[in-house]
């Protein structure tokens, strides 16, 4: 037997359903939701496995998993207005563009 893909497991707090949400992107999108975070993570481990099973005996290709190590660099392209606005605003902090991007990210996922 072949060893299943490891698909990425996201469980988070949802405000607008006032409960935690699973999913496994991007194999299954928000596929199960409960009051406790380690119990929704059990059923999201279990549905992702029975999707895997699915996809196999339907014979269709499975999305690629995405179970990559993050190295912490990417390439963003954005206009260039918004790459001097933002150049400008760290100067102004006293900060490196890097700084303020990352700051930015940071505060936009809640970190």
């Amino acid at each position: 037997m072949m060893k299943k893909p490891q698909y990425m497991k996201v469980v988070e707090w949802s405000e607008e359903d006032h409960c935690f949400v699973g999913s496994a992107p991007p194999l299954i999108g928000k596929c199960c939701h409960g009051d406790d975070e380690a119990e929704v993570f059990a059923q999201l481990a279990v549905i992702v496995d029975e999707w895997i099973d699915i996809f196999e005996k339907d014979g269709r290709p499975l999305p690629e998993a995405r179970g990559k190590d993050f190295t912490g660099k990417f390439v963003v392209r954005v206009p260039p207005e918004l790459h001097q606005a933002a150049t400008i605003r760290a100067m102004q902090e006293h900060r490196s563009l890097n700084a303020f991007v990352e700051r930015a990210i940071a505060q936009a996922v809640g970190e």
